[in-house]
């Protein structure tokens, strides 16, 4: 809610008054902030109906209200307003300047008569000094002797506290606060008449404004409400000061002069309390219930805080979304580049690859065409290391049948210490449960792994075996073809399998077979020494 101007509340204040042009009767009864007491002058003006004999014809109450102002002339009416109409009657309530005009205004009216338009018959008129409302002692005595619950012995039970409504706000603000009422200037006001115990203003009290009402008769309000007039309690220590300030108070207006010379009147609403509102019990009950909706009103900002921190953690989820969305789309295009650059990279590779395929297939060729000529040169020699490398061969796999055999043999005592071992850890799982479990299968994993590293290590020793064995042969053939002559009269090239080596003889004439390996090939040629044939 936006915060009235200053001018705006004051002429809303000055409008809720009335301006008065003569204030001769006023009495002083706050000189510092322009407050008097001004008696309140009203009539009783009846107008006696004629007879309506016409059906559908009526009566215009405004021209009877203007027949009546007329006849006051030279004088005016502040206030001329129907207070109940009949078929018999009508009744006005007119208010005027001063009291002292009531008489002349009698004078005036009293057993006049008036014509209205359209009717034949004259209205006659009455008129009377207007008894004005207001609680008197017999009243506030016979109250409290007949109310239950009252204790004369407490304050606030007992003819001492003034409920005052219709109060103009600005007549009792400071300057610093020139929208709300000051308690200190109505106590200062009120202690004219005697000694104050308590005020109670409860437009001050933001948990008892009259448009939010929260529960009880408590309600809160903002500080920048545009009210233009408030109630008040107040509550004297000694009864002679709320008789004094009643006997003051009847029958009166409050009427307060403005700087520029203006003055203006506020009818107010003065009643004692009935309601033991500055009683200790109700007191207590106001302050045990302000304090709740204080609690609550805590507990509704802490409310807000968390959603408002929510909300915030909302946003900063969004964002960070929002922002793994960016990243992950970055990410996604910059792999889509990756890929299309691999992908370019592997057609260069394979580009590449197959020009050197194509080179390497050159070589090869030229390689192959080499070998075949060296061939022919070495396969005599190739034959006769065939028979040395058949029976080594021979032996070779016999020593690795009994290897095997050995591995088996402790494979299977290996097999039968797991099986062994297993059993016993079953056992031991039985009595230690879910941690002996745990433990068989690591040892389970540590055999496999030893069985593993066992086989590998032996088929790496056989590897090796046969690796060095080759070596051997072959430097032996190297040394055996280095100590022969270089001739070579005759040859003959024979290549058999390893059946039909196994299963021939050296034909007549010539030496066991020498065997020649061909790294290129990858092949072993035997090659005869006939007699009389030299290397």
């Amino acid at each position: 809610m936006s915060r009235p101007t200053v001018h705006h509340l004051q002429n809303s204040v000055l409008s809720a008054a009335q301006l008065c042009n003569n204030a001769s009767e006023a009495i002083e009864l706050f000189e510092e902030r322009g407050l008097f007491l001004k008696p309140i002058a009203k009539l009783n003006i009846s107008v006696t109906l004629p007879q309506l004999k016409t059906p559908g014809k009526s009566l215009s109450n405004w021209e009877v209200m203007e027949k009546l102002k007329r006849m006051a002339q030279p004088d005016q009416f502040l206030v001329l307003r129907v207070s109940k109409s009949s078929l018999e009657f009508l009744r006005f309530e007119a208010e005027v300047e001063a009291k002292s005009l009531i008489k002349t205004l009698i004078a005036r009216m009293d057993g006049k008569a008036i014509k209205l338009s359209g009717f034949t018959d004259s209205l006659k008129i009455r008129a009377a000094e207007a008894k004005i409302p207001f609680p008197i002692r017999h009243d506030w005595d016979s109250f409290f002797r007949d109310a239950k619950g009252m204790n004369e012995a407490n304050p606030g039970e007992r003819p001492d506290t003034i409920h005052l409504e219709n109060l103009p706000c600005r007549w009792f603000a400071t300057k610093s606060e020139p929208d709300l009422p000051s308690e200190n200037i109505m106590r200062r006001v009120f202690q004219t008449f005697g000694d104050l115990r308590h005020i109670d203003v409860p437009l001050l009290d933001p948990y008892r404004h009259e448009n939010q009402i929260t529960g009880g008769n408590f309600r809160t309000f903002s500080p920048f409400s545009n009210q233009l007039t408030f109630e008040a309690y107040v509550q004297f220590k000694e009864y002679i000061g709320f008789v004094k300030a009643m006997d003051a108070l009847k029958g009166m207006k409050l009427m307060r002069k403005t700087e520029d010379g203006k003055a203006y009147t506020a009818e107010l609403k003065i009643d004692f309390d009935k309601t033991r509102h500055l009683s200790a019990k109700s007191i207590r009950r106001r302050e045990k219930e302000r304090q709740r909706l204080m609690d609550l009103e805590k507990e509704r900002e802490e409310q807000k805080k968390l959603e408002r921190e929510t909300e915030e953690r909302r946003l900063e989820e969004e964002r960070i979304k929002k922002e793994k969305e960016e990243s992950n789309k970055k990410r996604r295009k910059l792999e889509k580049l990756t890929r299309k650059k691999m992908r370019q990279l592997e057609r260069e590779e394979k580009r590449r690859r197959k020009q050197e395929e194509k080179k390497q297939q050159k070589r090869e060729q030229e390689l192959q065409r080499k070998i075949l000529l060296e061939e022919r040169k070495l396969l005599i020699a190739q034959r006769r290391l065939e028979s040395i490398r058949l029976l080594t061969e021979l032996l070779e796999r016999a020593k690795i049948i009994q290897q095997q055999t050995e591995v088996e043999r402790k494979l299977a005592e290996l097999e039968e210490e797991r099986n062994r071992q297993v059993q016993e850890e079953q056992q031991r799982k039985e009595e230690a449960e879910r941690k002996k479990k745990r433990d068989e299968d690591r040892r389970l994993r540590e055999l496999k792994r030893r069985e593993a590293k066992l086989k590998e290590k032996l088929m790496q020793n056989l590897e090796k075996r046969e690796e060095k064995r080759k070596e051997t042969e072959r430097e032996e053939l190297r040394q055996q073809l280095a100590t022969r002559p270089k001739r070579l009269k005759s040859a003959v090239v024979k290549t058999e399998t390893s059946t039909n080596i196994r299963g021939d003889e050296s034909p007549p004439g010539r030496s066991s077979p020498v065997e020649v390996f061909n790294k290129k090939t990858g092949t072993w040629t035997s090659i005869y020494n006939y007699s009389g044939i030299h290397f």
